[in-house]
């Protein structure tokens, strides 16, 4: 698979939460945000729906639990950067079924921020083309499912399997709908097309 180019982003305006309690590693990384160009808000102990709106999530993964996202565990729909100060495995562990795609050391200093948004994007990035590519292909085996039961259900009227799918492509034509919708349409009546495809 050829490898999907990396985007950077312009983070001018871009929003980002911190999701920590109130903390010297929030102020020192609301100064990295805001030098980089972003707005940033701080929350706790949890999101509410506004954080939707955001471009980047930041959250304590020393102090994080489950149900602090307003979204399916694991299933972010913005890139999410784990801060970490204990590297426990279990902590660790758990960033990562929240769905974090970086992460930034704490104690955060002066530097470290613009990286873990450059990663955790591309990360993110990397994570929605695949959903895409999967979704699409699992569209894909099915429509050829649905194509094969049609060819089957045509043939049982005593055609070869080629004059059925020939026929299933007429049917499309004359529809005027895709070879796949056609044979979505077949499949649904239950047992063969109806008026309109003895009529294509």
């Amino acid at each position: 698979m050829k490898r999907r180019p990396i985007r950077i982003p312009n983070l001018g305006g871009a929003q980002a939460i911190i999701l920590h309690r109130p903390h010297a590693t929030v102020q020192a990384l609301a100064r990295q945000l805001t030098a980089i160009g972003l707005q940033v808000t701080q929350s706790w102990p949890d999101l509410g729906p506004e954080a939707l709106a955001a471009d980047y999530i930041f959250f304590d993964a020393d102090m994080g639990h489950d149900g602090m996202f307003p979204w399916e565990p694991g299933q972010p729909p913005i890139p999410m950067i784990a801060l970490i100060g204990s590297e426990a495995p279990g902590r660790i562990e758990w960033s990562l079924k929240a769905g974090a795609h970086a992460q930034l050391l704490k104690p955060v200093g002066d530097s470290g921020a613009y990286s873990a948004l450059l990663i955790a994007r591309d990360a993110f990035d990397a994570q929605k083309a695949l959903s895409a590519e999967i979704a699409d292909l699992r569209r894909r085996l099915e429509d050829r499912q649905t194509v094969v039961r049609a060819v089957t259900l045509l043939a049982a009227r005593g055609k070869s399997d080629a004059e059925a799918y020939a026929q299933l492509r007429q049917m499309a034509m004359a529809w005027r709908i895709s070879f796949e919708d056609a044979a979505a349409r077949i499949v649904a009546a239950q047992g063969g097309p109806d008026d309109r495809s003895e009529r294509g």
